[in-house]
């Protein structure tokens, strides 16, 4: 099992994001981070599922980009990761069908949950209702306040860039200026951009240069969209195979192939065993008579 060090997990920053509409989206209601959150998974799924909860929404984390950016691993180790996570209640693949004034349109998006979900959430999820909540986990008087989103983001410019290292207290000043910026822009992928990139040669210091770009490049007050009926009913998809269903036919996320059983027989259908015997007959049958 893995212990609750995740420091040698893999950095989040520079990952490709999904198609618009697409990628990964964090589950509601999680439990703040925490150093232990993946401890009860093996050594490879918790550092990929560490990793995978420090990427924003609409990154893509199919198996295929997660190897291109994780060198520890291959496609194939990732597909296993996927599915293991997806067996224990970390993530599901979910197909959204979204009728709007302008149409519909199905998409795919990977809900990721750090807090470990059951069955029950993941199908109340899906349905649209108030999944029921997690039973809160004890956490240590000494444990440290949980972070937020702006924090987070200024935390990890250093990783994008060397020269936009913040320290904890230049991320804690500057923490209310850039949760004003995710008001108005929800990406933080966009934020990071916007304070990394066009860097002069050296940035003599970047905490200056940081707050002078939240000030001057603030994006605007974002316009209201249309109030538009939109209506969105949801399938799950096999995290192996991507076929679609309903929660209750995809415990774990996995359809009864991936998982090893067999179909269901439709009714009044024969059993395998029960086609062979009567070929068998038949064949038996043409031979006497040709015989």
């Amino acid at each position: 099992m893995a212990s609750a060090d995740f420091s040698r997990a893999p950095h989040a920053s520079a990952h490709p994001m999904a198609n618009p509409g697409y990628g990964k989206r964090s589950a509601p209601r999680q439990s703040p981070r925490r150093a232990d959150d993946f401890a009860h998974l093996p050594k490879r799924e918790a550092a990929i599922a560490a990793y995978i909860d420090r990427l924003p929404d609409g990154a893509a984390i199919d198996a295929k980009t997660l190897a291109k950016c994780l060198p520890d691993y291959g496609q194939m180790a990732c597909a296993t990761a996927l599915r293991r996570l997806s067996e224990a209640g970390h993530l599901r693949r979910v197909r959204e069908h979204h009728i709007t004034e302008d149409g519909a349109r199905w998409v795919t998006r990977t809900f990721f949950s750090r807090t470990a979900r059951g069955e029950e959430w993941w199908e109340a999820f899906v349905r649209g209702d108030d999944a029921p909540e997690p039973r809160p986990a004890a956490v240590p008087a000494t444990a440290a306040p949980a972070r937020t989103p702006a924090y987070d983001v200024l935390a990890s410019l250093g990783r994008t860039d060397p020269r936009m290292t913040l320290s904890a207290a230049d991320c804690a000043r500057l923490e209310p200026r850039a949760a004003a910026w995710l008001a108005r822009d929800a990406d933080p992928a966009r934020l990071v951009q916007a304070l990394t990139s066009g860097l002069p040669v050296q940035v003599h210091s970047p905490a200056v240069l940081a707050r002078t770009r939240l000030e001057t490049k603030l994006p605007p007050e974002p316009v209201p969209e249309p109030r538009a009926e939109i209506t969105i009913s949801r399938l799950l998809e096999c995290t192996d195979c991507g076929r679609p269903g309903p929660p209750t036919a995809l415990p774990g996320g996995l359809c009864r192939p991936c998982r090893g059983e067999a179909e269901p027989l439709p009714p009044g259908g024969l059993s395998p065993a029960e086609v062979r015997r009567r070929a068998a007959a038949i064949r038996s049958d043409v031979r006497t008579h040709e015989g």
